[in-house]
């Protein structure tokens, strides 16, 4: 039997070579067939990953990730932050579906760092900003102030489960706008 360790090892193999097909794609590479709506349907879902992602229009996970029907629980916000609630989300996903491994997908080009950089929002906006402007500091650098912001969530995700005493993989990465390429941040 493998175990969880290997488990996230082999989402996160996934993850990568389903960004690998992205970089060369013209369209989606998931599985979106009636046949996989038809099997999920019947035997629930089991994703393989939790995707914590921006709202960005331009950020797809499951295209970014050649992923289909159930393969991943995305969680999208802007900022790519979390609260309770998207805490709750994950929780959900790790201890109930038995997924292993969460990922926060920073982007470059965010505008909600990029918000959280140069000041002045809000609104509801300002309850994003000012949680990014924790993370950032004073960093003015896009690409170091969205990695900064993706390390914040990825302990703070970290942190809260591990007082529910749920466990999993979590890290972070970030995806190049330009490019489509996914750096993953392993540390």
């Amino acid at each position: 039997m493998q175990g969880k360790a290997e488990k996230w090892e082999i989402s996160l193999k996934a993850l990568k070579d389903g960004n690998e097909k992205y970089l060369r794609a013209y369209k989606s590479d998931g599985d979106i067939s009636p046949e996989a709506r038809l099997h999920t349907f019947r035997n629930g879902q089991s994703p393989y990953a939790v995707i914590v992602s921006c709202s960005d229009s331009r950020v797809l996970p499951e295209s970014i990730f050649g992923a289909g029907i159930g393969d991943l629980f995305v969680i999208r916000v802007a900022g790519n932050i979390t609260d309770n609630i998207a805490i709750g989300s994950i929780e959900y996903a790790l201890s109930h579906l038995n997924t292993p491994l969460v990922v926060v997908l920073g982007h470059t080009c965010c505008g909600a760092v990029n918000a959280a950089i140069c000041g002045g929002a809000e609104g509801h906006i300002k309850s994003i900003t000012d949680k990014i402007k924790l993370a950032i500091g004073d960093e003015h650098n896009d690409y170091a102030a969205c990695k900064l912001n993706v390390k914040s969530e990825a302990r703070a995700i970290s942190n809260a489960l591990s007082q529910e005493n749920v466990s999993a993989k979590v890290m972070g990465a970030i995806y190049h706008i330009d490019t489509g390429k996914v750096e993953f941040i392993e540390d």
